[in-house]
C-alpha cells in the first residue's frame, strides 16, 4: 500500500504544479530561477519525450493503460518485501498517470521544468517525468543488485562455479 501512496503524492504533485503553470502563465512565458541554468517555462507537448509523435495521442492512451496495468501487477507479484523495487515502481506509476490524466483532460501534457545542463538546453519537462526517470533509475539499480546476488551465490565467494 506504501508504495501507492508516492504514486498518489507523485500525481498530486504533479497536477498541482501543472495547474499553477496553466492558471498563472501564459504558453511561453519563463521565470529565471538560476541564470542560464534553471527556468520555469510554460510548455505543451502533445507527444512523447523530446516531443516525438506529436499529435499521437491514441497512441498513448494505448500504451499508458498498457504500461499502467503492467506496473500493478508487477507491484502486486514482485514487490512485496522489496521496498526499492516497490518505491522504483511506484514512482513510475505516478509519472505515467501523472502524464496520462493530461493526455485525456487537455489532449497534451503541460510542461514546465526548464534547464540548461553543461550548456545543452534540455527538453521542457514536468514532475511526472521527473518521477518516471528517478523510478527508471531505481529499476535499474533493484536489477544491478539482483544481478549481483545471483552471481554471487552462483559462483560463490572465491569466483567459482557451484553446481
Amino acid at each position: 500500500m506504501f508504495y501507492y501512496l508516492i504514486a498518489i503524492l507523485i500525481i498530486l504533485l504533479d497536477q498541482i504544479t501543472k495547474w499553477l503553470i496553466v492558471s498563472r502563465m501564459e504558453f511561453g512565458d519563463s521565470i529565471t530561477i538560476i541564470n542560464n541554468f534553471l527556468y520555469i517555462t510554460s510548455h505543451r507537448n502533445s507527444g512523447a519525450a523530446w516531443g516525438i509523435l506529436q499529435g499521437q495521442m491514441w497512441l498513448f492512451y494505448v500504451i499508458t493503460l498498457i504500461v499502467i496495468f503492467a506496473i500493478i501487477f508487477y507491484m502486486q507479484k514482485a514487490a512485496r518485501g522489496k521496498w526499492l523495487l516497490g518505491v522504483s515502481l511506484g514512482f513510475m506509476l505516478g509519472g505515467a498517470i501523472g502524464n496520462f490524466i493530461d493526455r485525456v483532460v487537455r489532449k497534451e501534457v503541460v510542461d514546465f521544468i526548464h534547464t540548461f545542463i553543461f550548456g545543452y538546453n534540455f527538453p521542457v519537462f514536468n514532475i511526472a517525468d521527473s518521477a518516471l526517470c528517478i523510478g527508471v533509475v531505481l529499476l535499474m539499480i533493484v536489477m544491478l543488485r539482483d544481478e549481483r546476488e545471483t552471481k554471487e551465490k552462483s559462483y560463490g565467494e572465491n569466483g567459482t562455479h557451484h553446481s
